[in-house]
């Protein structure tokens, strides 16, 4: 039984998450200007690695990082390593709401490669959220030639290889602690970086004007998901992912500020709808504990 008291610390550490979230994808924006995807990933695992590095040493945790499935922590990284690149390529060519809008696609998903990767059962009401939830990627990306551009291609995409990262960790999550895997995540994605960042010959270090937003992406990055899983763990993911949605306007409202971009209804018309079915599977998956019990 999750008490009120509980909601509302679930509530603020979710404001923590907004404010990361948003904050990485204006760091992204900025720090693009002189930096390729690749490059950023390789500064920003790199802030990764002594950050957890850091915090591993001072909670004397190096026993929980193990070393017995290595291959499953490469094929996670490898997807979360394409998705978070197609995510920053994407903040550089279109809004930056739009871009939200397709990522909160992810646990769609989830719901349609669950059922190859975990084994789940697709039973109809997820299967009614994953149609709602695709009538919404229409709407906000409203395929056209004049509008189906690089950008919204990119985010679409990174939704999904979100949601491969997702299914892998909620399997190495059965093995493994948390420790372990922000360890091999960020090392592992310092080295993928290293090597695509070097693929021509040529990786840019960043300035005076471009490290401290490589620093705010790499804090920004870890500190989001660190609110995000502290909220889960206070209160269920039906109170908590509503809050999530709340990044949509705050995000539409800082492009219009910082970028002078327009606020496009459509893309609030499939993002009630994309929420509204990730609402709906969470329902979904309530009913079957329910059952269960």
């Amino acid at each position: 039984m999750h008490s009120d008291n509980n909601i509302l610390r679930a509530a603020l550490w979710m404001v923590g998450a907004i404010g990361s979230f948003s904050a990485m994808a204006i760091a992204g924006r900025e720090a693009s200007l002189d930096l390729d995807t690749f490059e950023i990933m390789t500064y920003r695992s790199l802030v990764g690695v002594i950050i957890v590095t850091i915090l591993i040493t001072a909670t004397r945790s190096w026993n929980g990082v193990k070393t017995d499935r290595m291959g499953f922590h490469l094929v996670r990284n490898l997807a979360h390593f394409t998705g978070q690149n197609l995510w920053f390529y994407a903040v550089t060519l279109i809004p930056l709401a739009q871009v939200f809008a397709l990522e909160f696609t992810s646990p769609l998903w989830v719901i349609v490669l669950a059922p190859l990767i975990l084994g789940e059962k697709l039973t109809k009401l997820r299967a009614l959220s994953a149609m709602m939830g695709f009538i919404g990627i229409l709407i906000v990306a409203r395929p056209a030639p004049e509008s189906l551009n690089a950008g919204v291609l990119a985010a679409a995409s990174c939704a999904i290889f979100f949601a491969l990262t997702a299914m892998f960790t909620k399997r190495l999550t059965r093995h493994e602690g948390i420790a372990s895997i922000l360890f091999w995540l960020t090392l592992m994605q310092l080295l993928m970086g290293l090597i695509m960042a070097g693929w021509d010959g040529d990786i840019t270090l960043p300035d005076g004007r471009t490290m401290p937003w490589i620093i705010l992406i790499g804090l920004a990055g870890l500190t989001a998901h660190f609110c995000l899983t502290t909220a889960l763990t206070l209160a269920p993911a039906t109170a908590v992912v509503p809050i999530d949605f709340a990044r949509l306007p705050l995000i539409a409202v800082l492009g219009m500020l910082i970028y002078g971009e327009q606020l496009d209804l459509w893309v609030f018309v499939g993002a009630v709808i994309i929420c509204a079915a990730n609402l709906l599977n969470l329902r979904a998956v309530d009913s079957r504990k329910v059952a269960k019990t």
